[in-house]
């Protein structure tokens, strides 16, 4: 973010001075507000899956995960974009935009004017998103311990979630890993803010596991 200011001066010989003077704004560490996201979403579809809920009105997680899970982590994503921060912004972006994808879809799916239909469909969006996750998994090796251990979470909760919308399998395991995914994201995101305003670490998130040599 660039902020820019005029300065109307006269310089000592009394000749009108019109300088524009840039000066660079630094842009605040997003990736708690994401984390945050993630966190509270991850926990609302863990209930569903875990059963901590009837089960009955789904449509009532959609305000949980379209703002918390969709909404936080796109200002997330679009604020690392800003640090240039590709990982971050490609991340929480993709994220946010599977949020968006699900709440659609459970609005649809338990709207009373549409028919409910067949949502295997559902699997193969999830599939995709697997693939990225594991290619972004591989990239927080790079990063620190704690992200590397969310992203696995993600993997093996979206990994199970698959074989619940094509085969009818139980979607408990997914909803376990759902649960481990929340409890890791209100840790990373607790370090990153307690860590940054003490300006020094008071809960670890790990050093990166992988550092290629350039």
């Amino acid at each position: 973010m660039v902020q820019k200011k005029e300065a109307n001066l006269t310089d000592e010989k009394g000749v009108l001075n019109t300088e524009t003077t840039v000066k660079a704004l630094s842009v605040a560490e997003p990736a708690a507000l994401g984390l945050f996201g993630l966190a509270v979403a991850a926990l609302v579809l863990a209930s569903a899956d875990l059963k901590f809920a009837s089960g009955l009105e789904k449509s009532l997680m959609i305000p949980w995960v379209l703002m918390f899970g969709a909404t936080a982590q796109l200002i997330a994503g679009v604020m690392e974009f800003k640090r240039n921060n590709v990982f971050g912004a490609t991340v929480f972006s993709v994220y946010a935009m599977t949020m968006f994808s699900i709440a659609l879809t459970l609005f649809i799916n338990n709207s009373t004017i549409v028919n409910k239909g067949d949502i295997t469909y559902y699997a193969y969006g999830l599939i995709g998103i697997l693939i990225f996750s594991l290619i972004a998994t591989i990239a927080s090796l790079m990063t620190n311990k704690a992200l590397f251990g969310i992203l696995i979470a993600v993997d093996l909760a979206v990994g199970f979630l698959i074989p619940h919308y094509l085969y009818e399998m139980s979607s408990q395991p997914a909803g376990v890993f759902l649960l481990i995914t929340s409890v890791l994201s209100f840790y990373g995101a607790a370090a990153i803010i307690l860590n940054t305003m003490a300006g020094k670490s008071i809960l670890p998130l790990g050093k990166a596991i992988w550092s290629p040599k350039k």
